[in-house]
């Protein structure tokens, strides 16, 4: 897939692991993930202010868990502030949940780290409150975006279909087929323009109906 070409206030690219993908470990990827999904769990739901009440796993996308969501819609509402160090910490975490989505979705053999950016380049725009952000629209913009979930919902059981047929493909040749690796990532993508737009709260542009 193509580099983004539109300047989006979230951007990510998934290196293609144009290599033989480790068969043992990818047939064992639903018990191995475990161990680092639940560290995730633990910061999304208890490691952090507002995880409880931000966890949001849609169509299989991994951004917007454990973002601080309610504190960052009131000090846009009544400061007009988004705190930097919450802005770094949502950044962090949505980084961390690609990784460890992205070797869920057999992406890549290397176990996710927590710090390191590894394979998965995401990066999203800090944003100028006063200027580029109205202040009551997060109170909207979770419904505008009610027709993004219903699309998301269908791909990522698409999703989740071509990462069962990725992981058959991988038992036997050693390899992500390209068109399966280029489809789940353009649906992780559209995810996280969406969880930028209603729960990190960067920015006020309508997220795309796409996959670039």
């Amino acid at each position: 897939m193509s580099e983004n070409k539109v300047d989006y206030a979230a951007k990510l690219n998934i290196d293609y692991p144009d290599r033989l993908l480790n068969r043992v470990t990818s047939f064992f990827r639903f018990f191995m993930v475990i161990p680092i999904a639940i560290i995730l769990g633990l910061l999304a739901s208890h490691g952090f202010p507002g995880g409880k009440n931000s966890n949001i796993w849609l169509g299989g996308v991994a951004g917007g868990v454990g973002v601080l969501f309610l504190p960052t819609l009131l000090m846009i509402l009544f400061r007009q502030k988004y705190p930097r160090w919450w802005f770094d910490w949502n950044l962090a975490i949505t980084r961390f949940g690609y990784r460890v989505i992205s070797y869920f979705s057999l992406f890549t053999d290397v176990y996710p780290s927590t710090d390191e950016e590894q394979s998965v380049h995401l990066d999203i725009s800090y944003p100028d409150v006063k200027n580029d952000l109205k202040r009551w629209y997060p109170l909207v913009k979770w419904f505008l975006a009610i027709p993004h979930y219903i699309v998301l919902f269908f791909l990522g059981i698409a999703s989740i279909v071509c990462i069962i047929f990725a992981w058959f493909a991988i038992l036997f040749t050693g390899r992500y087929p390209r068109g399966l690796f280029d489809f789940v990532l353009g649906v992780y993508r559209w995810g996280l323009r969406v969880s930028a737009y209603t729960f990190i709260l960067v920015t006020d542009k309508y997220p795309e109906f796409s996959m670039n």
